[in-house]
């Protein structure tokens, strides 16, 4: 099982604004609503657009390309439930902010 790794403090981040980091060789897009913090694949599948770019609504963040909306608890395409991006673990420790991206 891989280690969680940090990706910034706390007041890094903004509400409803995604940040992109390269967690254990992976692009991760990772979220901050309210106290909660949410990790999804950055890339979205149809065209590979950073999805920590898009605009967020709510739960889903809309592709900045074609307007493909994703949940950011689940990674759930949500125009068709079936395909999802990948979701990983967050976990705030001490004002660090972690992601486990599994190998």
């Amino acid at each position: 099982m891989s280690e969680f790794e940090s990706v910034g403090k706390v007041s890094d981040f903004q509400d409803n604004v995604g940040r992109a980091f390269p967690v254990n060789g992976r692009m991760v897009a990772v979220f901050k609503r309210g106290d909660q913090f949410y990790a999804i694949d950055d890339l979205c599948p149809h065209m590979g657009a950073s999805l920590a770019e898009g605009y967020i609504e709510g739960d889903s963040v809309t592709c900045p390309w074609h307007a493909w909306r994703f949940c950011i608890k689940d990674g759930t395409w949500e125009d068709n439930p079936r395909v999802k991006v990948d979701a990983f673990e967050v976990r705030v420790v001490g004002d660090e902010v972690q992601v486990r991206v599994a190998d």
